[in-house]
Parts: structure tokens; C-alpha cells; sequence
């Protein structure tokens, strides 16, 4: 079995989307600074969990070579 070129270019879309996402975020911090305190709990908890989503379809088109299934 050939090794696929898509694993490691899908680890390297991965790790480009954290860090779009994180600049992303911190970019906004100033502004959520002056916000109250839960908040910015919500915001931060809320946008630590949905960069997660557009990984699905990634990983498996990593695996299979399709974006939907």
C-alpha cells in the first residue's frame, strides 16, 4: 500500500486553521476584554469548541479522499 499525500497535507490544513482561528480570536480579545466575566467565559468556551467542526469533514477526506460520505 502507497502512502497517501493527503495525511500529511490535511495535518498541515489543520494546524493552518488553528492558527487562522486562533489570531482569529485573539484579534477580538481587546473587545472581550471589556466585556463581564461570564460572558467571556461563553465566548471563549463557545469558540474553543466550534473551530472543531470544519475538522470532520478534514480528517475524513485524510482518510478517504472524500469530503462527504
Amino acid at each position: 500500500m502507497t502512502p497517501s499525500w493527503r495525511k500529511p497535507a490535511g495535518m498541515f490544513l489543520i494546524l493552518a486553521l488553528i492558527t487562522v482561528w486562533a489570531g482569529l480570536i485573539v484579534g477580538l480579545s481587546a473587545t472581550i476584554a471589556e466585556w463581564p466575566t461570564l460572558a467571556q467565559f461563553a465566548f471563549y468556551a463557545l469558540t474553543g469548541v466550534i473551530w472543531i467542526m470544519p475538522l470532520k469533514p478534514l480528517l475524513r477526506w485524510m482518510e478517504t479522499g472524500k469530503w462527504r460520505e
